[in-house]
């Protein structure tokens, strides 16, 4: 059913959070005038403007649980896209560490937690029902806290720009079908699962430094895992294995910053801490970016931060 132009902003909104996504399509397509007149004030004319008004519309579907003005709803929007025009004029993205995923906005009520649980199940359970390759997309694009550029994505995946682009348009198109499809569907907790899958990367680093990193990779990734730079191969278990051992050796430590996991892909932020006489070993940070078979690693490829 469609939502009538002449509602209030805030009936959309209140429509949006219990799970109306013609509310939500609604909502967006009401402000997306503002919202690009603030992208092009701040990147001038180019082809991020769309993209960051695109980016800045998915930002705000995860955070809607978060106007406390429902009246301003347009401003905040407005917010969430100069948020995003600044973060990519950065030439390095300052990332925060995430200990609990589940973690909500300071004096939120009771209502307030529930809605916005609500409304990131309901967005994860859309995500999972992307394809794999648009489904890594999206969470590298809009979840990772360092957040690539189109440009290291490609350089990931070994694909071009455009591709990438091409790929971030579908996604978004499909997302806004799964989450019609699944809006009155029970969803799996989506903090549940990235609480488990933190507690899986600090269990992993810990069995590393305490040299008991291959028997734990031998339970928890697949007999055949792969490390792949761009699409190529490049080794296997053993070369990761090897890979751990020559980092710890030369006193480098990653220490665990947040996770981010769908139905078959994880990623995993990590600080990257050299030793005090080698301060520039490594890059500042590291994210692994997984693809997971039943559960296990199967496919693992690495994003290093620039440093800043």
């Amino acid at each position: 059913m469609g939502v009538p132009s002449e509602e209030s902003d805030v009936e959309l909104l209140r429509a949006a959070r219990n799970g109306e996504v013609a509310a939500v399509g609604a909502l967006l397509e009401r402000h997306r005038a503002g919202m690009h007149a603030v992208a092009l004030s701040v990147l001038g004319n180019g082809p991020d403007v769309e993209d960051a008004v695109q980016d800045a519309s998915l930002i705000a579907l995860r955070r809607m649980g978060e106007v406390r003005q429902p009246e301003s709803v347009g401003a905040w929007l407005r917010m969430v896209v100069r948020n995003v025009c600044r973060s990519r004029l950065r030439a390095a993205a300052i990332t925060t560490p995430v200990p609990d995923p589940g973690a909500v906005a300071a004096g939120a009520g009771p209502e307030g937690v529930i809605e916005q649980h609500a409304m990131r199940d309901w967005l994860w359970r859309a995500i999972d029902e992307l394809s794999p390759t648009l489904r890594v997309t999206v969470m590298l694009r809009h979840f990772s806290p360092r957040t690539p550029s189109y440009h290291q994505i490609a350089a990931l995946y070994g694909v071009p720009v455009g591709t990438v682009r091409s790929r971030l348009g579908q996604a978004r198109a499909k997302l806004a079908e799964a989450m019609a499809a699944t809006a009155a569907s029970a969803h799996d907790d989506a903090v549940a699962r990235c609480r488990a899958s933190a507690r899986e990367a600090v269990e992993t680093l810990a069995a590393a430094e305490q040299g008991r990193f291959a028997e734990l990779t031998a339970e928890r990734w697949t007999p055949d895992v792969a490390y792949y730079r761009g699409r190529r191969r490049v080794g296997g278990r053993d070369f990761l294995i090897r890979g751990m051992a020559g980092d710890l050796e030369a006193g480098v430590r990653q220490r665990f910053v947040a996770a981010v996991t769908g139905r078959d892909a994880t990623i995993w932020e990590m600080d990257l801490v050299n030793p005090p006489e080698k301060p520039g070993h490594c890059p500042p940070a590291v994210a692994w970016l997984m693809s997971l078979r039943d559960g296990r690693m199967h496919q693992l490829r690495l994003f290093h931060a620039p440093a800043g």
